[in-house]
Parts: structure tokens; C-alpha cells; sequence
């Protein structure tokens, strides 16, 4: 297809906070643009006017849908096509199908991108509201095989539409550091129950008995922050530990360049964009090897992977990359060859496709 004929409402959210799928709703607006797309966003998480009502609960979720259901109305009017950014839960009804039956009374095929990583646990008690939105969707698109398995359980099939990975953005140092006796250890997740930091840190624990003078960043922000600040402490590690709160894409870009390796303790994931980030930046990953991790990277090859929930595993994998040179390079240079199937140029022509069959009506019929 033409990608400068196509009128386009992306439907999503957008930083602030910066996020995985705020990142993506962004940065597929700004290299869509960048293609002469014409491209209207419909924010989920617009400010919330008066600012004042977002201090209110329950009367703020009122103020930021209303704006937002009328930007629907309005936006599916002008466009050819909407490209809905979804998740799981309150998001999902909430957000997600709303645009999708906007847009079908609107006579505007919708492509659902969806990218939440409980898929399976929110489907099996949801599906029955969710089959009905997807019928009037033209497409479902989905980052991984892992969650196109996942919706084809629940008999709503799909295709897979990676992720896009900036590589400019997200490049190895010019001169890496060596590794030494104080390595930088990165976590990226948000600080929430299901990604696990509170392994991480426990891992970090048995790393510093072998390398104390190693220093752990944890980039993120959300509920968890005090308990895992309390934890560091408990652990006598806070010491070597820096929280650096939630930061934007230029930052966390830096920091990969200065890190040394990453943890990723996450118990429920889909298909992370901090995992593949980290390996373009030429940062070897250890990780649990839960949901749809193992269909991204392969043990020992790309990324080590480990039991979820078993901080002596996650501490031994990490310290047998720290030690090993040759390890370490190996996976260093699968990872960079890995992720060039996340960049632009490759994932253009596929949503191009997606687009196109949108917009033409071919798909695959639900049951």
C-alpha cells in the first residue's frame, strides 16, 4: 500500500510516564509521519482539564473518557484506518473497545494491536466480551508468536507484527568498558509485583558476595518503589543500590551503554521491549524464562534464561556471563544480530501488509 494516501488514528497512550507501550504508541507515530502517513493520536491517557480532576477518584475517570470517547467519534470520521494500541483488564474495556466499536459504527476498519502480557488469565475470564469487539475488528495484531498461540486458544487468530526497536537509539558503546570487579548491573522494569524485582535484588545479593564492588540500577517507577527500597536495606545492599525512578527513551539508552549486564526477574511477560533494547545495545541479558521470553531470545544463545522466582539461578547465570569473556561475547553478538528484525526497515513492510488486508477486509474468520 501507499503509506502517504493513508489517514491514520492511532489509539493509545503517549508518555508521560514513559512506557513500553507508550514508547511504541509514539514512536509508530512518529515513524509513520516520517513515512507521510497523515496521523491523528487518540490519547488514553490525555492530562486530565481541569487538573484538578484527576485528584478525584472515580470522577476523574470520567473526565478523561468523555474527551476521549468524543476524539474517537471525531477522529474515526476523518480517517481510513484506526490502529488501536491494547491491553488487558479495565484498559481493555475501558479504552480498547470502545474505539473498536466507534469505529465500526463509523464504517472504519480497525487493526487491535494487542500487547498486554496476562493475555491468557484475562482472556479465560473475558472472552466472552472480548470475541464479540474482535469480531468487528479488521485485524488482530500481535508482537510475538507467543501471544498469537495465546488468542488462537481463545479462537481469535491473528498475525505477528514485531515490535520496533530504534537502533540508532539503542546502540552498543563506541569503546565497551570491561567487565573488571565492579560491574554495572541494570534492571528495567516497572516496579510492580508481577516483574519480579524483588528477585533481582535478592539475586544482587549473592552477586555482591563475589563481586562487591558491583552497583545495580533499577530504572522504573510504580507501586513497589518503598518495599523494594526497604528490601535493599533489609538486604544490606541499598548501599550499591540506586533507584533512579522512571526514565525517557534518551536515558535509558545511556544507561544501557554504560551497563554491564541486565536482569530481567519478570513472572508474567509478553514479549519485552526492555529485553530486546538491552540486546541492541550490546548489554548480555539473563531472564526468567516466562511467557513469551523464550519465543525472543534463546538460552545460552541469545540471553541466558532461568526458573521464575529463583534468585539463585538468576545470581549464578548472571556471574557465569560476568566471569566468562567468551560467553559474554557470544551473546553479545547474537543478541545484535537478533534484534535487527525489530528495526524499521523490517517491520515497515509487514504492517504495510496488515494494513492493507485491514483495509480490504481479509482476514481470518473468528469461531
Amino acid at each position: 500500500m501507499s503509506f502517504p494516501t493513508l489517514r491514520l488514528l492511532l489509539v493509545g497512550p503517549l508518555p508521560p510516564p514513559a512506557g513500553g507501550m507508550a514508547n511504541q504508541t509514539r514512536q509508530l507515530a512518529e515513524l509513520l509521519r516520517g513515512e507521510g502517513v497523515q496521523v491523528e493520536v487518540a490519547q488514553v491517557n490525555a492530562p486530565y482539564r481541569p487538573a484538578w480532576a484527576g485528584r478525584i477518584q472515580g470522577l476523574r475517570a470520567l473526565f478523561r473518557l468523555m474527551p476521549y470517547l468524543l476524539a474517537l467519534w471525531r477522529g474515526c470520521g476523518r480517517a481510513d484506518l484506526v490502529h488501536v494500541m491494547a491491553n488487558s483488564g479495565w484498559s481493555w474495556h475501558l479504552f480498547a473497545a470502545p474505539a473498536v466499536w466507534i469505529a465500526w459504527l463509523r464504517g472504519t476498519p480497525v487493526v487491535v494491536n494487542y500487547r498486554g502480557g496476562e493475555a491468557d488469565p484475562f482472556l479465560t475470564r473475558a472472552g466472552k466480551w472480548v470475541r464479540p469487539t474482535m469480531r468487528r475488528a479488521a485485524a488482530l495484531v500481535l508482537p510475538s508468536s507467543f501471544l498469537l498461540e495465546v488468542f488462537a486458544r481463545h479462537r481469535m487468530p491473528g498475525r505477528v507484527v514485531p515490535n520496533i526497536i530504534d537502533l540508532e537509539r539503542f546502540r552498543p558503546a563506541a569503546v565497551p568498558s570491561e567487565v573488571g570487579d565492579g560491574p554495572h548491573i541494570v534492571v528495567a522494569r516497572n516496579l510492580e509485583a508481577i516483574y519480579g524485582n524483588d528477585v533481582a535484588l535478592h539475586a544482587f545479593a549473592r552477586i555482591l558476595e563475589h563481586f562487591p564492588k558491583a552497583h545495580l540500577s533499577v530504572a522504573g517507577a510504580g507501586p513497589e518503589a518503598a518495599s523494594l527500597a526497604e528490601l535493599a536495606q533489609k538486604l544490606n545492599i541499598a548501599g550499591r543500590v540506586r533507584f533512579t525512578g522512571r526514565l525517557d527513551r534518551e536515558q535509558m539508552a545511556t544507561l544501557y551503554r554504560e551497563a554491564h549486564l541486565m536482569l530481567n526477574a519478570s513472572r508474567v511477560d509478553n514479549m519485552p521491549n526492555a529485553i530486546l533494547e538491552a540486546l541492541a545495545s550490546g548489554v548480555p541479558v539473563v531472564s526468567t524464562a516466562v511467557g513469551g521470553i523464550p519465543h525472543i531470545v534463546r538460552d545460552r544463545h541469545t540471553a541466558m534464561l532461568v526458573p521464575c522466582d529463583d534468585a539463585p539461578a538468576l545470581a549464578d547465570a548472571a556471574l557465569d556471563v560476568l566471569r566468562d569473556a567468551g560467553l559474554r561475547a557470544r551473546l553479545v553478538a547474537s543478541g545484535l544480530a537478533e534484534v535487527r528484525q525489530y528495526r524499521w526497515e523490517s517491520v515497515r513492510t509487514i504492517l504495510a501488509t496488515a494494513y492493507e488486508d485491514a483495509m480490504r477486509d481479509v482476514r481470518p474468520q473468528l469461531t
